[in-house]
């Protein structure tokens, strides 16, 4: 049972499918903070300062206005954040742009990788070794 463990573990697609994972975590990271610290302070520039993500509204409970989202929640009141879900959406729609330009590099990588290298022109044709013997024999019945 331990080998076949081994066995399962060394095929590549459980390495590749590890790395895909690991480096998602860290892509991950990496768009959060572009969303959160580049993209955000934009869009908020563009509303009048305001903060998105805080955007919420209050279903049940009481909340008093102003509050923040995680204090909103914390409360246990029921809470609507539809500037979460809003920012999800930006978050989707980045991640999804860069991933198709990532894509898109590889298959052009991958084409140019895949084209056959130009040969060299190669000289006219002369007559084959047929035509060479058919012409001598015609030669020779001529004589």
């Amino acid at each position: 049972m331990l080998k076949e463990f081994k066995d399962f573990i060394a095929k590549g697609n459980v390495m590749d499918m590890a790395v895909g994972i690991i480096i998602g975590a860290a892509f991950t990271a990496i768009v959060k903070s572009l969303v959160d610290d580049l993209i955000n302070p934009f869009i908020g520039l563009f509303m009048g300062g305001i903060d998105f993500a805080n955007k919420y509204i209050v279903l049940s409970g009481d909340v008093m206005a102003g509050t923040p989202l995680a204090d909103a929640r914390e409360s246990g009141a029921a809470i609507f954040a539809y500037g979460s879900f809003i920012m999800a959406i930006i978050n989707f729609l980045i991640i999804a742009f860069v991933v198709f330009m990532l894509v898109r590099y590889v298959n052009k990588v991958k084409a140019a990788a895949e084209t056959p290298v130009e040969a060299a022109p190669e000289a006219p044709a002369g007559p084959s070794e047929l035509d060479v013997l058919l012409e001598i024999r015609d030669s020779l019945a001529k004589k």
